[in-house]
């Protein structure tokens, strides 16, 4: 689809009126409309509206709205507001250092239209996003993997990916031998698990995540386990999901039962695990170090979640455990915009705890 080149800018003094407007909440559905508002809050006055006391009833009953709402909300202000990013706006942009929430970008316009951009390009996978992240947030883990593998299975049957699919035809898949290895200590309380298809950038397909899997419960169950290191051989952590295998499952129920049931995600969050990451952290390669209690990166580490661009969203349960570590606001942002962010970015949010 074009590009949108004038969104819709609502002033802020106007978006809790119109997120109790039906017609205007349903409107991309049924007259094609670029999901994404632009919401001016410029002014204290306009965060006074949206966050101030005096409205709070009225605001959390619209950000209760908002969950069901088929638009993307992203918030621009020009100068660092002195308060945490409004709850009900998916996304809150600004100029200069800004508390949590907020996302600090040199010109807030200029990146409030490239959200736009990718809003009309996927407009179902960008409201999906939204949704999912919405009803994730203040949930534990393992709800939040489950709601975010049905979303995705869902989208693997729908018309955006397919086009994406249309547009880069699969290649054949590259199986590895030994897609995971596993090394323990010699006292045998400390394993180190290593993504290990260093020829592929270590790229994630069903034969890594089962062995991914497998080895992390036989570390669970494991008498005197101490630590866990999670690593990747290679010049790479991760690259992402391995793109000849998105959407070869013919069932997609039968997909999200599989991904639901072998997500590794949980059991990094349930042991001792240490994540070192190198070099770039793609979709998964992200996703999954996110669970683990501990994440340090090298400098030259960097993340990036492309599958909004795709028709999809994160499906290694990144609306989970990215959501948890840097906040909603963060992750539609990282999610819907699928720029890259560099290792100090990612210190600076929390989506890491060290530079190493």
């Amino acid at each position: 689809m074009p590009a949108s080149p004038h969104p819709e800018v609502v002033p802020a003094a106007q978006l809790l009126e119109l997120l109790f407007d039906l017609e205007w909440r349903e409107a991309p559905l049924t007259d094609g409309a670029n999901p994404a508002v632009v919401v001016d809050i410029s002014g204290t006055a306009d965060l006074n509206r949206l966050t101030g006391t005096a409205t709070a009833t009225a605001t959390a009953t619209a950000t209760a709205t908002a969950t069901a709402t088929g638009r993307v909300l992203i918030g621009v202000a020009d100068t660092p507001p002195g308060r945490p990013a409004p709850a009900v706006l998916d996304v809150a942009l600004c100029s200069g250092s800004a508390l949590p929430g907020w996302v600090s970008v040199p010109d807030p316009a200029a990146a409030a239209q490239a959200l736009v951009d990718a809003c009309e390009a996927t407009p179902l996978a960008s409201t999906v996003l939204t949704h999912v992240a919405r009803l994730n947030e203040g949930r534990p883990l393992t709800d939040g993997v489950a709601i975010e593998s049905a979303a995705y299975s869902m989208l693997l049957a729908g018309v955006e990916f397919r086009a994406w699919r249309s547009a880069h035809p699969p290649t054949p898949p590259r199986p590895s031998p030994g897609p995971v290895q596993v090394d323990w200590n010699k006292d045998g309380d400390r394993v180190t698990v290593t993504l290990s298809r260093p020829q592929v950038r270590n790229a994630y397909d069903p034969a890594m995540r089962d062995a991914l899997v497998d080895a992390l419960r036989a570390a669970a169950a494991h008498p005197g386990l101490s630590s866990v290191v999670l690593a990747g051989a290679g010049p790479d952590f991760c690259s992402g999901g391995d793109l000849s295998w998105f959407g070869a499952a013919e069932d997609p129920v039968m997909a999200h039962a599989i991904r639901a049931a072998r997500s590794p995600g949980p059991l990094l969050a349930s042991l001792p695990v240490t994540a070192r990451l190198h070099g770039a952290c793609i979709g998964a390669g992200i996703e999954l170090p996110a669970f683990c209690p501990r994440v340090e990166a090298a400098a030259d580490a960097w993340f990036r979640l492309p599958e909004v661009g795709m028709g999809l969203i994160p499906g290694a349960g990144g609306t989970a455990s990215i959501l948890a570590r840097v906040g909603r606001h963060r992750l539609v942002w990282l999610a819907l915009s699928g720029r890259p962010l560099n290792a100090a970015q990612a210190l600076d949010w929390g989506l890491i705890d060290a530079l190493t």
